[in-house]
Protein backbone atom coordinates (compact mmCIF):
# COMPACT_ATOMS: atom_id res chain seq x y z
CA UNK A 1 0.00 0.00 0.00
CA UNK A 2 1.39 3.77 -0.92
CA UNK A 3 -0.40 5.48 1.80
CA UNK A 4 -0.91 4.09 5.15
CA UNK A 5 -1.99 5.83 8.48
CA UNK A 6 -0.57 4.10 11.46
CA UNK A 7 -1.78 4.59 15.55
CA UNK A 8 1.96 3.87 16.89
CA UNK A 9 5.35 4.41 15.39
CA UNK A 10 7.37 1.72 14.01
CA UNK A 11 9.58 1.10 16.98
CA UNK A 12 6.42 0.61 19.27
CA UNK A 13 4.49 -1.77 16.81
CA UNK A 14 6.03 -5.18 17.83
CA UNK A 15 3.93 -7.93 19.31
CA UNK A 16 0.45 -5.86 19.82
CA UNK A 17 -2.93 -6.97 18.15
CA UNK A 18 -3.27 -5.35 15.01
CA UNK A 19 -6.99 -4.12 13.60
CA UNK A 20 -6.61 -2.99 10.05
CA UNK A 21 -9.26 -0.02 9.39
CA UNK A 22 -10.83 0.49 5.96
CA UNK A 23 -12.07 3.75 4.92
CA UNK A 24 -15.69 4.18 2.39
CA UNK A 25 -16.44 5.01 -0.71
CA UNK A 26 -15.13 8.63 -1.85
CA UNK A 27 -12.91 8.78 1.47
CA UNK A 28 -9.52 8.03 2.86
CA UNK A 29 -7.44 6.81 5.35
CA UNK A 30 -8.02 9.99 7.50
CA UNK A 31 -11.79 9.33 8.09
CA UNK A 32 -10.43 6.16 9.89
CA UNK A 33 -7.88 7.88 11.50
CA UNK A 34 -9.60 9.98 13.77
CA UNK A 35 -10.97 6.70 15.16
CA UNK A 36 -7.63 5.56 16.46
CA UNK A 37 -8.19 6.90 20.38
CA UNK A 38 -11.32 5.20 20.14
CA UNK A 39 -9.94 1.72 19.80
CA UNK A 40 -8.49 -0.08 22.79
CA UNK A 41 -5.43 0.92 23.64
CA UNK A 42 -3.75 -1.94 23.39
CA UNK A 43 -4.08 -2.52 19.07
CA UNK A 44 -1.59 -0.89 16.56
CA UNK A 45 -4.27 0.46 14.62
CA UNK A 46 -3.14 0.90 10.33
CA UNK A 47 -5.58 2.74 8.05
CA UNK A 48 -4.67 2.14 4.61
CA UNK A 49 -5.71 4.50 1.67
CA UNK A 50 -7.83 2.46 -0.75
CA UNK A 51 -6.21 2.45 -4.80
CA UNK A 52 -9.34 4.07 -6.65
CA UNK A 53 -8.56 7.67 -7.06
CA UNK A 54 -11.93 9.52 -7.20
CA UNK A 55 -11.54 13.81 -7.62
CA UNK A 56 -8.96 13.57 -4.91
CA UNK A 57 -11.18 11.20 -2.25
CA UNK A 58 -10.27 7.48 -2.88
CA UNK A 59 -12.58 4.26 -3.02
CA UNK A 60 -11.77 0.23 -2.99
CA UNK A 61 -13.63 -0.25 -6.52
CA UNK A 62 -16.37 1.53 -8.78
CA UNK A 63 -19.63 1.17 -7.26
CA UNK A 64 -23.31 2.87 -8.04
CA UNK A 65 -25.99 2.78 -5.96
CA UNK A 66 -27.18 -0.92 -6.17
CA UNK A 67 -23.90 -1.76 -5.44
CA UNK A 68 -22.84 -3.58 -8.80
CA UNK A 69 -18.93 -4.06 -8.57
CA UNK A 70 -16.40 -5.36 -10.97
CA UNK A 71 -14.99 -8.58 -9.56
CA UNK A 72 -11.34 -7.92 -11.03
CA UNK A 73 -11.37 -4.68 -9.21
CA UNK A 74 -12.81 -6.18 -5.93
CA UNK A 75 -10.10 -9.08 -6.12
CA UNK A 76 -6.66 -6.63 -7.18
CA UNK A 77 -7.79 -4.35 -3.91
CA UNK A 78 -8.12 -7.41 -1.85
CA UNK A 79 -4.78 -9.06 -3.09
CA UNK A 80 -3.18 -5.66 -2.83
CA UNK A 81 -4.12 -5.30 0.70
CA UNK A 82 -3.53 -8.83 1.66
CA UNK A 83 -0.19 -8.64 0.47
CA UNK A 84 0.40 -5.74 1.95
CA UNK A 85 -0.63 -7.21 5.39
CA UNK A 86 1.69 -10.57 4.58
CA UNK A 87 4.85 -7.53 4.75
CA UNK A 88 3.77 -5.81 7.82
CA UNK A 89 2.67 -9.23 10.13
CA UNK A 90 6.23 -10.60 8.98
CA UNK A 91 8.01 -7.02 10.17
CA UNK A 92 6.35 -6.29 13.05
CA UNK A 93 4.86 -9.65 14.41
CA UNK A 94 1.42 -8.56 15.86
CA UNK A 95 -0.11 -11.34 17.88
CA UNK A 96 -3.25 -11.08 15.77
CA UNK A 97 -4.76 -9.26 13.29
CA UNK A 98 -8.75 -8.19 13.33
CA UNK A 99 -10.26 -5.70 10.56
CA UNK A 100 -13.15 -3.30 10.55
CA UNK A 101 -15.02 -1.86 7.63
CA UNK A 102 -17.18 1.23 7.11
CA UNK A 103 -19.80 1.33 4.32
CA UNK A 104 -17.19 -0.04 1.25
CA UNK A 105 -14.89 -0.57 3.34
CA UNK A 106 -17.09 -3.70 5.25
CA UNK A 107 -17.42 -4.85 1.86
CA UNK A 108 -13.65 -5.15 1.68
CA UNK A 109 -13.08 -6.68 4.92
CA UNK A 110 -15.38 -9.44 4.49
CA UNK A 111 -14.33 -9.85 0.98
CA UNK A 112 -10.36 -10.39 3.05
CA UNK A 113 -12.11 -12.74 5.50
CA UNK A 114 -13.43 -14.64 2.51
CA UNK A 115 -9.70 -15.04 0.79
CA UNK A 116 -8.36 -16.00 3.64
CA UNK A 117 -10.12 -17.41 6.51
CA UNK A 118 -8.82 -18.07 9.77
CA UNK A 119 -6.20 -15.28 9.40
CA UNK A 120 -7.99 -13.04 11.40
CA UNK A 121 -9.61 -12.82 15.30
CA UNK A 122 -12.48 -10.10 15.23
CA UNK A 123 -14.40 -8.09 12.38
CA UNK A 124 -16.44 -5.29 12.75
CA UNK A 125 -19.06 -3.74 9.67
CA UNK A 126 -19.95 -0.30 10.33
CA UNK A 127 -22.88 0.62 8.21
CA UNK A 128 -21.96 -1.48 5.43
CA UNK A 129 -22.57 -4.54 3.24
CA UNK A 130 -21.16 -8.04 2.02
CA UNK A 131 -20.55 -8.59 -1.68
CA UNK A 132 -22.84 -10.94 -3.29
CA UNK A 133 -20.83 -12.54 -5.43
CA UNK A 134 -21.19 -16.36 -7.20
CA UNK A 135 -17.34 -16.97 -6.90
CA UNK A 136 -16.55 -15.97 -3.43
CA UNK A 137 -19.41 -18.23 -2.06
CA UNK A 138 -18.09 -21.29 -4.12
CA UNK A 139 -16.55 -22.55 -0.75
CA UNK A 140 -18.60 -21.15 1.77
CA UNK A 141 -20.10 -21.42 4.63
CA UNK A 142 -16.67 -20.56 6.29
CA UNK A 143 -15.75 -22.74 8.06
CA UNK A 144 -13.74 -20.66 10.75
CA UNK A 145 -16.66 -18.19 12.30
CA UNK A 146 -15.01 -15.39 13.95
CA UNK A 147 -16.75 -13.40 16.03
CA UNK A 148 -18.10 -9.95 13.99
CA UNK A 149 -19.86 -7.31 15.38
CA UNK A 150 -22.48 -5.40 12.46
CA UNK A 151 -23.45 -1.98 13.33
CA UNK A 152 -26.13 -0.11 11.99
CA UNK A 153 -28.89 2.24 11.51
CA UNK A 154 -32.31 0.28 9.74
CA UNK A 155 -33.05 3.38 7.81
CA UNK A 156 -29.47 3.92 6.77
CA UNK A 157 -30.80 4.87 2.62
CA UNK A 158 -27.07 4.43 1.52
CA UNK A 159 -27.40 0.39 1.40
CA UNK A 160 -30.32 -1.01 -0.24
CA UNK A 161 -32.66 -3.36 1.47
CA UNK A 162 -31.30 -6.08 -1.06
CA UNK A 163 -28.10 -5.54 0.47
CA UNK A 164 -28.59 -5.67 3.86
CA UNK A 165 -30.82 -8.81 3.54
CA UNK A 166 -27.68 -10.61 1.93
CA UNK A 167 -25.70 -9.20 4.24
CA UNK A 168 -27.49 -10.27 7.41
CA UNK A 169 -27.51 -13.82 5.49
CA UNK A 170 -24.14 -14.03 4.90
CA UNK A 171 -22.68 -12.95 8.31
CA UNK A 172 -25.39 -15.30 9.99
CA UNK A 173 -24.44 -18.41 8.61
CA UNK A 174 -20.49 -17.38 8.34
CA UNK A 175 -19.36 -15.76 11.75
CA UNK A 176 -19.99 -15.60 14.89
CA UNK A 177 -22.57 -12.50 14.20
CA UNK A 178 -23.15 -9.43 17.09
CA UNK A 179 -25.79 -7.08 15.34
CA UNK A 180 -26.97 -3.76 17.06
CA UNK A 181 -29.26 -1.27 15.78
CA UNK A 182 -28.43 2.82 16.31
CA UNK A 183 -31.70 4.47 15.48
CA UNK A 184 -30.98 7.76 14.38
CA UNK A 185 -27.17 6.77 13.30
CA UNK A 186 -27.93 7.33 9.26
CA UNK A 187 -25.07 6.55 7.26
CA UNK A 188 -22.20 7.65 10.07
CA UNK A 189 -20.46 6.05 12.96
CA UNK A 190 -21.63 7.77 15.65
CA UNK A 191 -20.17 7.33 19.69
CA UNK A 192 -22.04 5.09 20.97
CA UNK A 193 -21.38 2.85 18.69
CA UNK A 194 -17.59 3.56 19.03
CA UNK A 195 -18.01 3.09 22.75
CA UNK A 196 -19.90 -0.50 21.56
CA UNK A 197 -17.10 -1.86 19.58
CA UNK A 198 -14.23 -1.06 21.73
CA UNK A 199 -16.19 -3.09 24.33
CA UNK A 200 -16.83 -5.90 21.62
CA UNK A 201 -12.74 -6.18 19.98
CA UNK A 202 -11.54 -5.82 24.24
CA UNK A 203 -14.11 -9.00 24.71
CA UNK A 204 -12.92 -10.51 21.73
CA UNK A 205 -9.39 -10.07 21.08
CA UNK A 206 -6.24 -11.02 23.32
CA UNK A 207 -4.21 -7.84 24.84
CA UNK A 208 -6.16 -5.37 22.87
CA UNK A 209 -7.24 -3.64 26.20
CA UNK A 210 -4.48 -2.18 28.59
CA UNK A 211 -5.45 -1.70 32.62
CA UNK A 212 -4.71 1.99 33.57
CA UNK A 213 -5.15 3.54 30.17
Amino acid sequence: MDTVLWSRPEGARAGTPLLVMLHGYGSDESRMGELFTAMPKGFTCAAPRAPLEMTGDYGWFLLDYFLANDFSEVVGAASTLLAWLDTVVAKHRFSSVSVLGFSQGMAMATTLMRLRPGAFTAGVGLSGFVLHNELLGAMEPLTTKIPFYWARDTADLVINPDATEFTAEWLAANTDLSEAHYQGMGHTIGTAVLRDVASFLTGHVPGSFVPGI
